[in-house]
């Protein structure tokens, strides 16, 4: 009998937004079901994501998600806040994976074997899947945040540096969800002071 390893697959999204948290997943598929349609979830619609992600958590063997807070990513710095969500993912999942594949080319700390792999959400069905459950999480959350924070626009630009965020920064100021490391709001906050 041939007993396949456990593989997770590891993405992050939310590097580069000036707000929220960065969010990871890790995602151990079952081979014996394999999801059809997995892609980079950057070139899936709003829609498929949607699709996919209810799929992707029941048929997984296992999945979870790992983040960082505004407060975390500023007193790190943003690779550091991603590798530390990535391991919180990876802890998260409740099986110890034989081997995790991690999207990019930094490896966090983990309790098994990595390999990083650049573009890997466009080539590993697991890292796939994973930059699909991290993306629908964060997404959803940014909506809740449009709500809590009005005025900023997050339900459509997610807290990335749009035009239109980095003018509501200007003249609504900076919210406690906001990385003050980040140079436009660092800018904002001396604006409003």
């Amino acid at each position: 009998m041939i007993i396949s390893a456990l593989v997770a697959g590891v993405d992050e999204v939310g590097r580069g937004p000036l707000a929220g948290p960065v969010v990871t997943a890790a995602v151990i598929l079952d081979p014996r079901q394999p999801i059809i349609g997995l892609a980079d979830s950057k070139k899936l619609t709003e829609k498929r994501r949607e699709a996919l992600e209810p799929i992707i958590k029941q048929q997984a063997l296992a999945w979870a998600i790992g983040r960082a807070e505004p407060s975390e990513i500023d007193q790190l710095n943003i690779l550091q806040a991603t590798l530390l969500a990535m391991r919180r993912a990876v802890e998260g999942l409740g099986l110890i994976p034989d081997h995790a594949l991690v999207d990019g080319n930094q490896a966090p700390q983990l309790m098994c074997p990595v390999t990083t792999i650049i573009k890997g959400d466009q080539s590993e069905p697991v890292i796939a899947a994973a930059s699909i459950i991290a993306k629908v999480a964060r997404d959803r959350e940014m909506v809740l945040m449009e709500q809590r924070f009005p005025g900023y626009g997050f339900a459509q630009h997610k807290g990335y540096p749009t035009k239109v965020h980095q003018t509501a920064l200007m003249t609504l100021g900076v919210t406690e969800i906001h990385r003050r490391s980040f140079k436009p709001v660092q800018l904002a906050m001396k604006v409003k002071n």
